[in-house]
């Protein structure tokens, strides 16, 4: 799959910010909040987007907005690589996520055709 690929299958090599994370690019990040909060039509805070990816381990930031995500603790829970291993494939959390993620749709299931 992806180099830096979410359990979701978010590639996470083009998300901005994985990539001002890993830079440690704080204007990115406050660029990239303001930007998602218009986006989204909600108050995103900047301390909210650092993400070092679903398989960081702390104290490193993980999951989207800062917040625990749903499918990455679901795909921890359940030991799966990634969602398109999963025998629910594809749930009704990730049905939710792929509507606003195409291209993570289109990864998870170029993986499940492996």
């Amino acid at each position: 799959m992806l180099e830096h690929g979410g359990y979701c299958g978010i590639d996470c090599d083009a998300c901005p910010a994985f990539l001002a994370t890993r830079a440690d690019d704080e204007e990115a990040l406050a660029r990239i909040a303001a930007e998602w909060s218009e986006m989204y039509g909600a108050e995103i805070p900047s301390e909210s987007i650092p993400c070092a990816g679903c398989f960081a381990r702390e104290p490193e930031p993980t999951g989207c907005h800062a917040g625990e995500c749903a499918i990455r603790s679901c795909a921890m829970e359940k030991d799966i690589p990634t969602c398109a291993e999963c025998p629910d494939f594809a749930c009704e959390k990730l049905l939710d996520f792929l509507a606003c993620v195409p291209e993570a749709e289109a990864n998870l299931e170029a993986r499940r055709k492996r």
